[in-house]
């Protein structure tokens, strides 16, 4: 099986292939900003990263940070091996809506439990997310959830025909 090579970090980066597995998570007190249609979904500096070796971070957001009116359940779910059953959710702000692009732990595992309830966001769907001012690039591969920043280094799992991923 072939192995990506990973890409040497430069100070103040951080490799993907540095990230533990099974995943860490971790507080965060970095701005988080999310706009969908023009309205600022997110803003908070309460949000954990979750950090798993090949994958750009994923964060979680409390929904005391979220305009949850824009936000109405799905009946997708998922399960995360190491988080446990996930919920979706749907963004419909004006005429524009993104179907099942945010998803919470609402019974996490032990390890996780931190994040009961807080959201995750695909940024792809948005008009812009963004991390201390700097705007995110969607992990590749559309199923996964991480955002790339300039202090991020892969090569990411997602990437087409990499790894067989």
């Amino acid at each position: 099986m072939f192995r990506p090579q990973p890409i040497s970090p430069l100070p103040g980066q951080e490799s993907v292939w540095d990230y533990p597995r099974p995943p860490r998570l971790e507080p965060c007190d970095q701005q988080i900003i999310i706009i969908f249609n023009g309205i600022t979904l997110v803003e908070s500096r309460r949000s954990y990263r979750v950090l798993e070796t090949s994958h750009p971070p994923s964060y979680y957001i409390p929904p005391e940070d979220i305009k949850m009116e824009y936000l109405h359940p799905t009946n997708q779910q998922s399960f995360c091996e190491w988080k446990g059953p996930a919920n979706y959710y749907t963004i419909i702000v004006g005429d524009k809506q993104a179907v099942n692009v945010a998803w919470c732990y609402p019974n996490p595992t032990p390890e996780f439990a931190p994040i009961k309830d807080y959201l995750a966001f695909y940024v792809s769907p948005m008009d812009q997310c963004s991390v201390n001012g700097e705007k995110v690039t969607p992990q590749p591969g559309g199923f996964y959830g991480g955002w790339i920043t300039s202090d991020i280094v892969g090569p990411f799992k997602g990437v087409a025909g990499s790894w067989g991923w």
